[in-house]
């Protein structure tokens, strides 16, 4: 066996040589045995209060519903929904504001929620794919639309997309084909159902404008 120098080990030596193999997992290792240390050595009251130190008091209202919640700072409003409230309409689909998935509307507004700061809708209303019609009355006329002209596949992207049609809508931006493919360019279909969604919009904002 050779020692770590290269060179053979030393005449009549009694202790172990360590190989190069050896040197790299206690290398490895040391660093995750000293943290696990550390923390063993915190006391579970001193745990805790770092935890709450490092949460903000939040109240938003989410399809009509307020909730009182201690957020990490750091969480998207995507992820609260989904792994707090339970509201799982909203996909995670790029998770970088690219696609259109997790389309929420925000006091109205349309936005993307993988990207907004949960701590920042603190006394503001959300309003999901959930919220969009009672769960024991007739669907929007927007869902009704999307079914009516088979516009969706997989289905994945289409709580986000009726989202981001209804607000199109409200913002006086499908008034025609070209319009409507404007401003729903920042939801993606990766199953191509873009000619349903299309007409799907503009048989929805007819009946939408009658109501």
């Amino acid at each position: 066996m050779r020692n770590l120098e290269g060179g053979a080990p030393a005449a009549n030596s009694t202790s172990p040589q360590l190989t190069r193999r050896d040197a790299v997992i206690a290398a490895a290792v040391a660093p995750a045995i000293l943290s696990a240390s550390l923390a063993g050595s915190a006391s579970p009251s001193t745990a805790a209060s770092r935890a709450a130190a490092n949460t903000v008091p939040t109240r938003l209202t989410v399809n009509g519903t307020e909730h009182a919640l201690d957020l990490d700072p750091r969480a998207s409003l995507l992820d609260v929904l989904r792994e707090q409230l339970g509201l799982t309409g909203c996909k995670k689909g790029c998770d970088h504001g690219q696609c259109g998935a997790c389309t929420v509307h925000l006091d109205g507004r349309r936005i993307v929620s993988c990207l907004t700061p949960a701590v920042q809708v603190d006394q503001r209303e959300v309003l999901t794919i959930e919220g969009l019609s009672p769960s024991d009355g007739p669907l929007h006329p927007m869902q009704q639309a999307f079914i009516d002209h088979d516009a969706l596949q997989c289905g994945y992207c289409t709580p986000g997309q009726i989202m981001a049609a209804v607000a199109c809508v409200h913002e006086g931006h499908a008034g025609s084909p070209d319009q409507i493919r404007e401003y729903m360019s920042g939801n993606l279909c990766r199953c191509g159902a873009y000619v349903g969604i299309v007409a799907a919009i503009e048989d929805a904002a007819t009946k939408m404008r009658r109501a």
